[in-house]
């Protein structure tokens, strides 16, 4: 992941270098680098046809970013529902969606604040639902955080709480 141009800080220093392999004529590594931070191959195209003035904006670089970090990562299950809302919180608040194309934050780190949270906060199930859903552990125990406190983790995860 970021093995070429290593990993960007801003959508602002993307659209430089963007600006800086265009003007070089560099359409080859402009493409290697937009591929790399996730930004669709059709947007790349538009911008090098001259009918975008910058590469991308806040929203595009983060969600390219979510996009690349979830080709390694290959989350399943909850944890596309947690990439999922961080997605929606990017459109919604351009705030977040700067926060996730910073250097230093990921989405590994993100989903390990959500995991940390289940394991300190497991909780003995029941052995009535353990009977019935015929487990013969003698102990099971659940710390999956509900959907209010995931956002609330991810939020703060991002915004540096």
């Amino acid at each position: 992941m970021f093995e070429l141009f290593g990993e960007f800080d801003s959508y602002e220093e993307i659209n430089e270098l963007a600006e800086n392999l265009f003007n070089e004529g560099d359409m080859d590594s402009l493409k290697k680098m937009a591929a790399e931070n996730g930004i669709p191959e059709d947007i790349t195209d538009l911008y090098i046809g001259a009918v975008l003035p910058v590469l991308c904006d806040p929203l595009t670089a983060a969600i390219g970013k979510i996009e690349i970090e979830c080709q390694e990562l290959k989350p399943k299950e909850i944890m596309e529902d947690w990439v999922e809302y961080l997605k929606g919180q990017c459109m919604e608040n351009e705030q977040i969606a700067l926060q996730v194309r910073k250097k230093g934050r990921s989405l590994k780190e993100c989903i390990a604040a959500l995991l940390k949270w289940s394991f300190k906060n497991q909780q003995q199930v029941d052995k009535s639902i353990v009977k019935a859903a015929g487990v013969t552990a003698g102990k099971v125990t659940l710390g999956i955080p509900g959907m209010g406190r995931a956002k609330r983790i991810i939020r703060d995860y991002y915004m540096g709480k």
